[in-house]
């Protein structure tokens, strides 16, 4: 009995050791099961990027040679803009002067011209402020505001002074008009612009000191000098008149080109044309109230002795110049 007990206790726990075992041995075939149909995790290849195929390496061959290639198609095309740029404005430019250390440069444009124009400006400034009285009684008398002609007219003939001075700048800047209209006619007395200028000038000094001689000796001839001093009188008056008028045309002419250029000297035309148009009207006047002067007699005078020289000197210049 004693070995029955212990008998029968194995035998009631073998039962439960084996149903133990195997729920065990379900549960690892479970797990294996489950482990086995779980997904595979995917292997995520990572590419090297230092590393480039030979396809990649063909194409960027390529864009680059391309792109050189546009690069040097444009660069000619600028080099050749420029260049055609550059002998454009060579045409157009003047000759530049190279110019070494110690060498002086020679200048060949209107320089002196300029000089001398501001020189004629200030000469006619001083005139006017040293003689402003005679200034303006010679525009009283050339625009007849005043009553007393007599009386101013004599006034005007005793500043001799002032009036050889104004006479002188009539000569200068009538000359250099002169000048200037022999060039617009092409009648080149010299080449150099300067001994023109000289010619003109003294030829105008020479015409007018005939013409006063003439008139002193016919008057006192003639017994007639209250008439040629007067018509003397007024010539002078005209022609300083002239002389101040032409200053502005003188710098128009000097620095201006065509269209201006013509227009200007048209211009200067009609101004003179006035002027004397009007010394012919004065001096008609003038001498009438002296002398018994039918005037036929005056335009022969007018035509003999202020038209007919000038027709003269004209055709002397075209023979022989």
């Amino acid at each position: 009995m004693k070995h029955l007990y212990p008998l029968l206790f194995f035998i009631c726990l073998y039962p439960v050791a084996i149903f133990a075992q195997v729920d065990s041995t379900n549960n690892q075939t479970d797990s294996l099961r489950t482990d086995s149909l779980k997904p595979k995790p995917r292997l995520i290849k990572i590419k090297d990027s230092t590393r480039i195929d030979d396809a990649s390496i063909f194409q960027a061959g390529n864009l680059r040679l391309k792109d050189s290639l546009h690069l040097i198609d444009s660069l000619r095309l600028v080099r050749q803009a420029a260049d055609s740029l550059q002998k454009k404005l060579a045409e157009r430019q003047l000759p530049v002067q190279s110019l070494k250390e110690g060498e002086k440069k020679i200048f060949s444009g209107k320089e002196y011209l300029f000089y001398y124009l501001i020189f004629l400006l200030i000469l006619f400034g001083l005139l006017r402020r040293a003689f402003a009285k005679y200034f303006y009684d010679l525009f009283r008398v050339f625009f007849k505001t005043t009553l007393k002609q007599r009386q101013t007219q004599e006034q005007l003939l005793q500043s001799a002074l002032a009036s050889v001075l104004m006479n002188s700048f009539f000569v200068l800047s009538a000359g250099l008009y002169v000048n200037f209209l022999l060039q617009y006619f092409q009648l080149v007395i010299s080449d150099n612009f300067w001994v023109q200028y000289i010619y003109c000038a003294g030829a105008l000094a020479a015409i007018y000191l005939v013409k006063y001689i003439g008139l002193k000796i016919t008057g006192w001839l003639f017994n007639v000098s209250n008439a040629t001093d007067s018509y003397i009188f007024i010539v002078f008056i005209i022609n300083k008149m002239l002389g101040i008028l032409l200053l502005p045309f003188l710098l128009v002419l000097a620095f201006s080109t065509e269209p201006l250029y013509s227009s200007a000297m048209l211009i200067s035309w009609v101004g003179i044309a006035l002027l004397l148009i009007y010394r012919f009207i004065l001096s008609y006047g003038a001498v009438r109230k002296e002398v018994k002067l039918n005037s036929f007699h005056f335009i022969l005078y007018i035509l003999g002795f202020e038209v007919v020289p000038q027709l003269l000197i004209y055709k002397l210049l075209l023979v022989t110049f």
